[in-house]
């Protein structure tokens, strides 16, 4: 049996995985981490099935929209990230509106299957995300993650990343807009 590589890219070879881990679902409440990719309008009409359904079309037109991480051959995590642009969501959100004219790639959701939460699936995600947008090119790496360090965090915020996590992963604030949501970039050059 050929071991499965750590992180790999959504492909279509690897979508039955993205369907398992993500469940039916779609991780949380039917978003299939379709949220920051939407208007309100799409939003309001797809929302569950339609989200699987765009999530397949971005992986079937080869656009790689996030990264599964294994352990011992199982989905255990998924990270999507992208360059900013592909994200409408973050320019009409008041946390996440752009610091800079300075092209980023955005890291917007981590999602670690409950079995595996606490076991450094998170933390392999991260790294994984910034090594494949240095991969593509990226000179930096833009999170917009809960700041845990005020208090606990609930699983249905957690996905956007943490605080904690992320600086200790090389991330460092550069906005903060609202109380528990900064601004957090990595600078990859």
């Amino acid at each position: 049996m050929t071991e499965t590589p750590a992180a790999v890219p959504a492909t279509p070879a690897c979508w039955p995985d993205v369907e398992e881990l993500l469940g039916r679902r779609g991780a949380v409440k039917g978003c299939w981490c379709m949220f920051f990719r939407l208007t309100p309008q799409e939003r309001r009409t797809q929302w569950g099935e339609g989200n699987r359904l765009a999530l397949r079309a971005l992986v079937d037109e080869g656009r790689e929209p996030g990264l599964l991480v294994y352990r011992e051959g199982l989905p255990a995590g998924w990270v999507s990230l992208a360059p900013r642009e592909q994200f409408g969501r973050l320019d009409r959100s008041p946390v996440s509106k752009p610091v800079d004219d300075r092209p980023v790639w955005s890291l917007v959701c981590l999602y670690v299957a409950r079995e595996h939460r606490g076991h450094g699936v998170a933390r392999e995600l991260v790294r994984a995300a910034v090594e494949f947008a240095r991969e593509r090119g990226a000179r930096t790496v833009e999170a917009y993650p809960v700041d845990d360090t005020l208090g606990p965090v609930g699983a249905d915020d957690a996905y956007h990343g943490l605080v904690s996590l992320l600086t200790q992963e090389g991330f460092e604030e550069v906005a903060r807009r609202t109380p528990k949501r900064p601004v957090l970039r990595r600078e990859l050059d």
